[in-house]
């Protein structure tokens, strides 16, 4: 019997323990610190076992998986390192930094286990264990970090662990998976907040600001209503290459200022242009750092009963909707509906069945 041990069953630990929980010859073991969550755990049937004791959970452990903030990784790690840990025990994290957790867990001596580290580049607009889902990671990048000191037999165990996630493997360097995740992750959530915090300052002085950035300047920028505290200790992790990036962003501004100054409409055009070929290029379909909206808009007659005749036209069909919002409904217009699924496949089974039904459907 092989034993999962995972430290902090919330949305990623939980959708973890639940591709794990229930194939052959894995036991999952589910940690935390408060006795009402390892409750919560057991009779939602995530795991098969919860404890409060940290040397319970770890010492029974031939894989253990940190899922707790990044700001309490090496914390973890440090602790693990104190316990009679099995020989050969694989360490492993899910922090979207890893340069930082890597070095400390190769510069400590585990008694014999390994750490390598990890990232699942998944997420959801929801949180906590309520969340988890054995789908989770389907078709997204599971990036491990193992270096030149990773035994090839322990990262091809946890590699083959994880094909029950049923997510894309790669391994790559620690310092470049920072890099290249600052970039794509990091540094657009920085810039949401920085930009809603400008369209703030303004709507304390003109409250029409706030009043009409909705639609496409909510959807842009919904990123920025992330966890504070989460994004915190990640952009403090990852520091130095953050400020490399801002500067680079700084003249990317800067070279826009000079455009819009000396009127330069073709380098506009031009940068407009480059920016949507490569946009296009990107993969629609493959799950990223910054999880994906479903979304379609259907415009509907003003009629009494038309939200609650489409929601059950799509709940008859076992369509998975989300959320719906009325954008707009005015007697001389039809009204605007916004409908929004977790999934690609909903959201392709809700355009073909109200196309059936004549709703004209948009993006």
């Amino acid at each position: 019997m092989t034993t999962i041990a995972i430290f902090g069953v919330g949305l990623i630990g939980g959708s973890l323990a639940l591709c794990f929980k229930g194939k052959p010859g894995l036991h999952v073991i589910g940690h935390s610190v408060r006795a009402s969550s390892v409750e919560k755990y057991v009779q939602r049937g995530v795991v098969d076992q919860a404890t409060t004791s940290m040397a319970e959970a770890a010492e029974a452990a031939d894989f253990i998986f940190l899922c707790v903030p990044v700001g309490n990784l090496e914390e973890y790690v440090k602790e693990l390192s104190r316990m009679n840990l099995k020989p050969g025990c694989i360490i492993t994290d899910v922090g979207s930094t890893k340069a930082s957790v890597a070095e400390c867990g190769s510069s400590l001596q585990l008694n014999g286990a390994v750490f390598i580290g990890g990232h699942p580049m998944a997420g959801s607009e929801r949180s906590g264990v309520e969340a988890a889902s054995s789908h989770l990671f389907e078709n997204a990048f599971y990036v491990l970090t193992p270096d030149t000191t990773t035994p090839p037999e322990s990262l091809e165990r946890l590699t083959a662990l994880l094909q029950h996630t049923k997510a894309h493997i790669v391994s790559v360097n620690a310092k470049e998976h920072d890099e290249i995740v600052g970039a794509i992750s990091h540094l657009p959530h920085i810039i949401a907040v920085a930009l809603v915090n400008q369209i703030r300052g303004y709507h304390a002085k003109n409250e029409m600001y706030g009043s009409l950035a909705a639609g496409g300047f909510r959807d842009i920028t919904r990123i920025a209503s992330s966890e504070p505290v989460v994004w915190r200790d990640i952009l403090l992790n990852n520091k130095r290459v953050l400020l490399s990036l801002l500067k680079d962003w700084n003249e990317e501004m800067s070279r826009f200022i000079e455009m819009l100054e000396s009127d330069q409409g073709d380098h506009i055009e031009e940068a407009f242009r480059l920016a949507g070929e490569f946009r296009n290029q990107l993969p629609e379909r493959r799950k990223g750092m910054i999880h994906s909206v479903f979304e379609c808009y259907v415009d509907v007659p003003d009629h009494p009963g038309i939200i609650g005749q489409i929601a059950t036209e799509l709940g008859k069909h076992r369509v998975n909707l989300s959320n719906l919002q009325i954008i707009e409904s005015r007697e001389d217009v039809p009204g605007i509906l916004r409908l929004s699924f977790r999934e690609q496949t909903d959201l392709d089974q809700a355009v073909k069945l109200l196309g059936a039904l004549g709703y004209p459907v948009h993006f």
